[in-house]
């Protein structure tokens, strides 16, 4: 059994990680006159190598199709057992000019210790096997973001349908061909679909539910397991909704204590976390982020029984996934404000994906968190706070200052470029404010007028171009990082810039001048 306190990273790469290549989707591409000679059939490629070392193992990850000539083949037996240690999935042999034939102890070696050897033919260059690698895989991951695209569109219809609970389920079970199941911390089944599992199977999936439910520090987000006797794939998730029932010794049939003539007490309400439990025949690369994507959404929908203030802000960010627009769901977000947006970025340049921003969110104090805003890899999270957010461990942040709820877009342009800003000066945490001191005394009307006016001569990406110049003093490195473009492209637009405005940069009144411009924006 596999713990986590969070799901594994396999998700945090741009969209669902790629699928492997089958071995046998490789062999049947009859172009390369690939032939199979020893070992087994199946095998799983992740990516192509190519070694005439004689112990390549120092250099394999592990899943590898290794290409090789034999030019430094001495012992055959001792090189396929370093391979087989190293975890390559399978070695490609080219004939001539080195060896005439596929050596026979090579072959015999395959088979002995379960490795699979295909005979490259000499007319085949190593680089044409590696191209129809990476195609093969680029077709498996458009296969797979399409598949995970479906789903997600799948089960944020169902959230919004009279009964989304299970709608919700019952699309999960669908799209992952297995079952899936709402349980309490005690294993009581809420709701369920799909196939029914074995009782084995029922009783694993409770076990997990209750690691996951668990009221102690450190409980995992997230549990795996395998059913040992059918094969089939196990987890469970903790959501952050909760139900409420009466305590154990509180409950008794209704009446029964007015019958007896005994003094009634009302049943007092416990809060019992829940789980979403999985049970698949296969767990495919996107599974885990539908699942994700599931979990996001369910702790949203069972939040209600924590009160009608957070079924409000549930339903408003299930109709905002649902691409409802912000003024229609703002009165469900409650009070005017203030509120502060944030963005943010893992600082190990990995992708956040739905749990994992789940938990900045949770961390921040708010279950209004929008995962895999802009380019893709960024969290957009909602807090309703009179102040700035505090630095989370692994996180880079930008927070725009507090703002009533009608001026929330300008704000979110404030928190992504505050973010940029932290990832160009590498500091955790940074804070775009709107103007302030002298530039605030002069009225938003003439300020603006005098900026269109000033700054007509530049292009959109030669104004933002300017725009972080100024605010990062000047540095053309910093600047880069934040426009994540290269340095000499820093150059060229604020000469450009330079030769539009007619001006001089280095003179500090003129970039003062341009900087009170650009924050009329």
């Amino acid at each position: 059994m596999d713990e986590s306190s969070m799901p594994s990273p396999s998700v945090t790469a741009p969209g669902p990680p790629t699928p492997p290549v089958p071995l046998a989707a490789l062999l049947a591409r009859e172009e390369l006159g690939l032939r199979r000679i020893a070992g087994p059939a199946d095998a799983d490629l992740l990516w192509v190598h190519t070694s005439e070392m004689a112990d390549p193992y120092p250099y394999l990850l592990g899943g590898e199709l290794l290409l090789s000539a034999g030019v430094l083949l001495t012992d055959p037996d001792r090189y396929v057992a370093r391979l087989v240690e190293a975890g390559a999935a399978a070695l490609g042999f080219g004939v001539r000019p080195v060896h005439e034939s596929v050596p026979e102890a090579l072959v015999e070696a395959c088979d002995r210790h379960g490795l699979p050897l295909l005979e490259v033919p000499p007319e085949t260059p190593f680089t044409t096997i590696a191209r129809a690698v990476w195609r093969l895989m680029a077709e498996a991951r458009h296969r797979e973001l399409r598949r995970v695209t479906r789903a997600q569109q799948a089960l944020a219809t169902a959230a919004a349908r009279p009964d989304p609970v299970p709608a919700v389920l019952h699309q999960l079970a669908a799209h992952l061909d297995g079952r899936a199941l709402l349980l309490t911390a005690t294993g009581e089944e809420l709701h369920t679909a799909g196939r029914g599992p074995s009782p084995e199977t029922a009783a694993a999936l409770a076990r997990l539910a209750g690691l996951v439910t668990r009221d102690r520090p450190g409980a995992p987000a997230s549990a795996t397991d395998t059913d040992a006797a059918g094969g089939t794939h196990l987890s469970a998730y903790a959501l952050g909704g909760e139900i409420h029932t009466p305590t154990r010794g509180d409950r008794h049939p209704q009446g029964q204590g007015q019958a007896r003539g005994k003094r009634v007490t009302a049943p007092r309400p416990q809060a019992e976390r829940l789980a979403l439990a999985l049970a698949t025949r296969r767990r495919e690369p996107g599974d885990h982020t539908v699942a994700g994507i599931a979990v996001v959404l369910l702790s949203l929908l069972t939040a209600p029984h924590r009160g009608t203030a957070a079924a409000d802000r549930s339903a408003a960010l299930v109709r905002l996934l649902l691409g409802a627009s912000p003024s229609e769901v703002a009165p469900l977000l409650g009070p005017e404000g203030p509120w502060t947006v944030v963005h943010a970025r893992r600082t190990d340049g990995t992708r956040a994906d739905a749990l994992t921003a789940g938990a900045l969110g949770a961390s921040l104090g708010s279950t209004l968190v929008d995962a895999g805003y802009g380019d893709g890899d960024a969290v957009r999270v909602l807090l309703q706070e009179p102040h700035a957010p505090a630095p989370q461990p692994g996180w880079t942040l930008g927070a725009a200052t507090p703002t009533p709820l009608p001026a929330l877009p300008t704000a979110d342009l404030r928190a992504a470029r505050a973010l940029a800003h932290a990832e160009a000066t590498r500091t955790p945490l940074a804070t775009e404010t709107p103007a302030t001191g002298l530039a605030s005394l002069i009225p938003p009307d003439r300020a603006a007028a005098h900026a269109r006016t000033l700054l007509a001569p530049l292009t959109p990406p030669l104004a933002e171009t300017l725009r972080w110049w100024l605010s990062l003093h000047g540095s053309w490195d910093r600047t880069a990082v934040a426009l994540a473009v290269h340095r000499n492209t820093v150059r060229q637009r604020i000469g450009r810039c330079a030769e539009l405005l007619g001006t001089d940069l280095d003179d500090m009144d003129v970039r003062t001048e341009l900087w009170f411009a650009l924050r009329q924006e």
